[in-house]
């Protein structure tokens, strides 16, 4: 049956049902970028990467990763009444490079999650030996105390879970593969009963293979977000071209109750680089969220890093980013059962 003969019949292949398109999920906050180094108490090089979450008080509390002039990266607090503007950031980096070890030459790309009244946050420390995962934890961003280096050199892009399952914490983290064996650095959940020990290690999502956005990597954006519908799991995915490495961020869902289990995956990115302040900076063509939070109505508000330059904000529907995993599943099909039978595995590797 023709495309023209399909439609007199009133019937649709699974590309007509792929509404909206990419481009439409999330909308630039019109005064991006929302922090810039010129906004700094102290002078800075870059601001990026922020962590993001309420505070007691309703206030927007950013964790920014902020790159000095010397090039290490520490972490500085701004807040925010409305999460856009108005920001005030401290005089002074809240972590930053000191005489341990795990972050001795910088700390960078902050996750936070809250649970049980602690903010946990889980960044990257830049050890000699490499990047490692630091989880620290703090009540009011003002001190905080290290609970445990989750993964050795080398590791990063980590965020924990905000519920346990069972009586064990989760953790998304991506340990970088040498590629000695073709293999490309994946998405790894593991397990902890205290947060200091860590196990049952399983990869939940891969790059994949083929000529994709997401092929020569893939690593956690925001914490994952509980809904109705599975863990909304917003995550980057790195390609190489003639002119440098593009980042962009793609959706997958994971089953509520054992995140292991990837009920779908998006086949399209949804978010890429495309702003003047995304395509020019210190790298350019880089989106990198790092934070969201919920807002009224069902929708989303995603902080994250251009060009790892500037901070950036952008808004979408949350029904309509679980919506189009569905429907742009990596396997080709559409789920209005909302179950991929592959379970978003790389069907070409």
């Amino acid at each position: 049956m023709l495309a023209g003969e399909a439609a007199m019949h009133g019937t649709k292949t699974p590309r007509d049902m792929r509404v909206p398109r990419v481009g439409q999920l999330f909308s630039r906050h019109r005064a991006n970028p929302i922090l810039t180094p010129t906004d700094w108490p102290y002078t800075v090089n870059a601001v990026f990467n922020p962590g993001a979450v309420l505070d007691r008080n309703g206030d927007t509390i950013l964790l920014v990763r902020v790159e000095d002039r010397a090039g290490r990266s520490h972490l500085t607090v701004a807040r925010s009444g409305d999460g856009l503007t108005d920001w005030k950031i401290e005089p002074r980096p809240f972590i930053e490079p000191s005489h341990r070890y795990a972050d001795r030459w910088g700390a960078e790309d902050p996750r936070i999650t809250l649970i049980d009244g602690t903010y946990f946050i889980a960044y990257t420390g830049f050890s000699p030996s490499g990047p490692l995962v630091v989880l620290a934890a703090t009540e009011d961003f003002a001190t905080y105390s290290i609970c445990s280096v989750v993964a050795p050199p080398e590791d990063k892009d980590a965020a924990l879970f905000p519920v346990r399952f069972g009586e064990r914490y989760a953790l998304f983290h991506r340990p970088v593969a040498s590629g000695a064996h073709g293999l490309a650095p994946n998405m790894w959940i593991s397990f902890s009963p205290d947060l200091t020990h860590w196990g049952d290690h399983r990869v939940v999502i891969e790059s994949r293979r083929s000529g994709v956005w997401d092929r020569e990597k893939v690593g956690l954006g925001p914490p994952p977000l509980e809904t109705a519908a599975g863990w909304l799991v917003l995550f980057h995915g790195v390609k190489s071209t003639a002119a440098g490495s593009l980042y962009r961020a793609g959706l997958a869902l994971l089953d509520r109750e054992d995140p292991t289990l990837v009920r779908a995956r998006s086949d399209e990115w949804v978010f890429g680089p495309e702003a003047p302040y995304e395509l020019q900076g210190d790298v350019p063509g880089v989106v990198f969220p790092t934070g969201w939070l919920s807002l009224p109505e069902g929708r989303l508000r995603m902080y994250y890093g251009a060009a790892d330059s500037t901070v950036a904000a952008a808004t979408a529907t949350l029904d309509d980013l679980i919506d189009f995993v569905f429907r742009h599943c990596v396997c080709g099909d559409f789920h209005p059962d909302r179950t991929c039978p592959i379970g978003g595995s790389d069907t070409d590797s």
